[in-house]
């Protein structure tokens, strides 16, 4: 193993760690009917939830690499010294928890001189958990379950796939609907089973595509190496492997060329 490797691998154990200890405090607060749901600057929600996870993940990082950079959805960058920057989205999907939804999630991303390494998706709810780090594949555990490999379905076509995305009015935000609607059309089922646990189901098999046409880099970071490992693809529209493009698709592989001819209108 290499140190580079070594390096990788040490802090995604404690990623995974510290992921399911932040998700932990997002199950304190989820469902109850006392929580009070604030508005950013965006207009998107916040809670004390997010915050909380958030604090947490940040002192668990800064107490084990106190070089490592980190940015997170809810706190200034932390600027770091060396070549990792640490990106966080303790609550993915708030709007789902807010709801009491349980298909939000918990992201931990891990970059290399700009570049995803490695991430964790954690849904809390669900108790489900997929990670990975660039070559040493995708691992799924379910509850108590040992970890066993995540892999990406064989469906050759769209017409035997599973389409998933968060909101279908994000996809009306940039003037593309038709996409969707023409997704929807192709696919064989299609679900706003959305936010990262859609990207959890396209690296575990049972989902083909995911579409985001709006992402933050908190969003995006976590999710390309846990679906490259699995065996798929995540791209930009455009078909670029990449979580700088403020969009997103992830597909099981041999579907791509048709999703990127849809999308791409």
């Amino acid at each position: 193993m290499s140190p580079s490797t070594s390096d990788i691998k040490e802090r995604l154990d404690l990623a995974v760690e510290a992921a399911r200890e932040a998700g932990e405090i997002t199950l304190q607060y989820f469902r109850r009917d006392d929580l009070e749901v604030e508005r950013k600057g965006d207009d998107s929600p916040v809670t004390i939830a997010d915050r909380q996870a958030e604090q947490h993940l940040r002192q668990r990082i800064a107490q084990a690499f106190p070089d490592d950079g980190i940015l997170g959805e809810e706190f200034p960058e932390r600027p770091g010294s060396n070549r990792y920057r640490w990106i966080l989205d303790p609550i993915d999907g708030t709007k789902s928890f807010i709801h009491g939804v349980p298909l939000y999630g918990t992201l931990v991303g891990l970059q290399r001189d700009g570049e995803s390494v490695a991430g964790v998706i954690l849904i809390p709810a669900t108790d489900e958990c997929v990670y990975a780090a660039i070559g040493e594949g995708a691992w799924y555990v379910a509850g108590d379950d040992p970890p066993r490999l995540a892999r990406v379905s064989e469906r050759l076509q769209l017409a035997e796939s599973c389409f998933v995305t968060s909101e279908v009015a994000s996809f009306e935000e940039i003037g593309r609907r038709e996409a969707y609607d023409r997704l929807q059309t192709a696919c064989r089922l299609t679900r706003t089973w959305g936010d990262c646990f859609g990207y959890l189901m396209v690296a575990t098999g049972r989902a083909e595509l995911m579409v985001d046409p709006i992402m933050q880099i908190w969003d995006a970071a976590a999710i390309l190496p846990v679906i490259q490992e699995a065996g798929g693809t995540f791209t930009d529209w455009h078909g670029r492997p990449t979580t700088h493009s403020g969009q997103g698709i992830a597909t099981n592989g041999p579907i791509l060329d048709e999703v990127l001819a849809i999308v791409r209108g």
